[in-house]
């Protein structure tokens, strides 16, 4: 594990980098940072801009078309959008006859089910969509192994394991569309939401570990009702309850709705709950109505939605920390600082959040209403808000309120969960490794302006915490992370992005003498060196093209363990050295401009952010051209 003394003598007689290279990156930082910068929109934020989605295009279409079936007063203004929906899908069909989530993702069951349900689903332009519903049954048939609806059934709810918090709205549009067979007989294969559990006091959910997880209630308010509704159970006594449970459960559905419409922001999640209600012939309820009126915002000019608004405040401290790694961020001035800092304070959650019940303190990943109050953004904006003003009184007062959220919301095991915690049984509620690390940083960052009181709490929330890394690091030293993954490793995982992520965390607890013990940090360290491509970069799967997200996550990991002096101090040389070449190259060559899908939203969705590149490449560029 140790270095030797002449390894070490050696490595740190010649630096981290050599001179050559040094300048080169320090001019790649300057016309990264420079790009990074001209980046903010009119008040000073970044709100970057996610890739044009067909499984949120094919769902939006969905649902303006069963409104427009219902409601003819507004089918007229709908058409336009509807038909550059429907062409958009049909233009960017993969080849192959099928659709991924974006434009550069693999083709999926999921989503070419979608789109070819919204295909189905109204009148068919003539020959070019044809072909394309041809082209996408050829795909289902090879994916699923064939279009009978029990067979295809079969292959989407295989895809979600346990979690039918995704496979159930997928089917629900299938039947919504008729490609489960004729109405009746279609419904037969959904499987009942138990929507009546929303009538039941929300705090009750994760004490009794009841299966929903919490971003999932409008869905299961909205589906279970279209479920029970066109086929209501036989059991006399069940189907009584559920009746009754209906008008409690769509006032509750629309105390949940924020005032722009977009449940989490999401145009999927909004669309399958307005499309269920309009099949019900809900058209004129609030919740419609406000759907709708989000679904239509969100339309883009060339006739797709995006999977989510935007991500303005994930990004906008993502770039405050890429610029500011260790103090003030390089390229801002101080009121532009000032501006940043007031608009963190005001993103920040004064009140009980209604949809989650999450109390106030945490931050969501936008500024817009449908946001929700989560780890990793309280997190992101507790580092941001240590880099720009750590002496501002408000903003430590707003510090010490993030920092009990989070504590508030660190699980038994000692992980941190996205949203609520205690609701460990399904996806996206249960502790994860990136979380925990970016929350240890967060805590670590705040504590000596913390009153001693709190101090003591934190310090056993973090001991919790790093034994929670402990028992979860794989035995190869890698970590799995939660949201973000690789479209073509191992079950979709992408764990460079998680072992990068926990390594600057790993370094803190080495700093702050919490971890005991440097193996974790050793073994993590070697893991990444070991999975470098041959050409010098990093990718989240073996044996996929290398990445200048991923590359850059690698680095800033690299950069940030080197002072720490990790085991293989030469090996970790030769992979910096290389990947630095390669890092410059990149953003010479202005690849930065041209994102990869890392993104891995909830339930298999995937995503990419235009901004991601460019301010991962600054973060690890700024960790660079700082070793000495």
């Amino acid at each position: 594990m140790a270095v030797s003394r002449a390894e070490s003598s050696s490595v740190e007689a010649n630096g981290a980098l050599d001179d050559a290279l040094r300048l080169r990156l320090e001019h790649a930082r300057d016309q990264a940072v420079a790009a990074l910068l001209r980046e903010r929109d009119s008040v000073g934020q970044w709100t970057g801009e996610l890739s044009a989605s067909a499984l949120s295009t094919a769902t939006a279409v969905t649902a303006l078309t069963l409104v427009a079936r219902r409601d003819s007063a507004v089918a007229v203004r709908m058409r336009p959008a509807i038909e550059r929906g429907r062409a958009w899908l049909v233009q960017n069909q993969n080849a192959d006859g099928g659709w991924g989530d974006t434009t550069r993702s693999f083709s999926n069951i999921s989503t070419t089910t979608l789109v070819w349900a919204a295909l189905g689903l109204g009148e068919n332009d003539g020959t070019a969509e044809t072909a394309a519903v041809t082209a996408a049954e050829g795909w289902l048939r090879r994916a699923a192994g064939s279009l009978e609806p029990e067979q295809l059934v079969r292959a989407i709810e295989h895809r979600y394991g346990r979690d039918r918090t995704f496979s159930i709205p997928i089917l629900t549009m299938c039947a919504l569309c008729g490609r489960l067979g004729p109405a009746h007989d279609g419904w037969r294969r959904v499987r009942q939401l138990p929507f009546e559990l929303a009538a039941l006091p929300q705090r009750w959910f994760g004490a009794l570990q009841l299966p929903v997880v919490s971003y999932a209630l409008p869905a299961l308010i909205a589906i279970g009702q279209v479920r029970h509704g066109l086929r209501p159970t036989t059991n006399p006594l069940l189907r009584a309850l559920r009746d009754r449970c209906c008008a409690p459960t769509l006032t509750k559905l629309e105390q949940l709705q924020p005032a722009n419409g977009g449940f989490l922001e999401a145009t999927p999640l909004t669309s399958f709950v307005t499309m269920s209600l309009a099949a019900l012939g809900l058209t004129e309820h609030p919740v419609v109505r406000r759907g709708v009126a989000f679904i239509e915002a969100s339309a883009r000019a060339d006739g797709s939605w995006p999977i989510d608004t935007n991500l303005a405040t994930w990004l906008t401290t993502l770039s405050v920390n890429a610029l500011a790694p260790t103090g003030t961020a390089s390229g801002l001035a101080v009121d532009e600082r000032r501006s940043i800092v007031d608009w963190l304070l005001r993103q920040q959650f004064r009140r009980e959040h209604p949809y989650t019940l999450a109390a106030p303190g945490g931050w969501a990943w936008t500024d817009l209403p449908g946001g929700v109050p989560d780890a990793d953004d309280t997190a992101g904006a507790l580092l941001a808000l240590a880099r720009l003003a750590p002496d501002d009184p408000q903003a430590r007062d707003a510090a010490a309120a993030g920092v009990s959220w989070l504590m508030d919301l660190q699980n038994r095991d000692g992980g941190i969960p996205t949203f609520c915690r205690g609701w460990g049984r399904l996806p996206f509620d249960r502790s994860s490794p990136d979380l925990t690390a970016h929350v240890i940083r967060a805590w670590s960052a705040w504590r000596g302006a913390l009153p001693a009181e709190l101090q003591m709490r934190l310090d056993r929330a973090t001991e919790r915490a790093a034994t929670f890394l402990k028992r979860n690091q794989r035995t190869d030293g890698a970590w799995v992370p939660l949201w973000f993954g690789h479209q073509e490793g191992v079950d979709d995982q992408n764990p460079l992005y998680g072992t990068a992520r926990v390594i600057p965390a790993l370094c803190v607890l080495e700093t702050d003498g919490n971890l005991g013990g440097r193996d974790l940090l050793d073994r993590a360290v070697r893991w990444v060196v070991k999975n470098q491509n041959a050409d010098g970069g990093w990718s989240g799967a073996a044996g996929a093209a290398s990445s200048l997200e991923e590359t850059s996550l690698a680095l800033e990991a690299l950069a940030v363990a080197w002072p720490y002096r990790p085991a293989d101090l030469t090996a970790i040389h030769s992979a910096i050295s290389r990947g630095s070449g390669w890092l410059a190259a990149a953003i010479e060559g202005g690849r930065w401009q041209a994102p990869a899908p890392i993104g891995f939203y909830f339930a298999k969705l995937w995503y990419h952010e235009r901004l991601y590149p460019l301010i991962f490449g600054v973060g690890a560029l700024t960790h660079l051209t700082s070793l000495r």
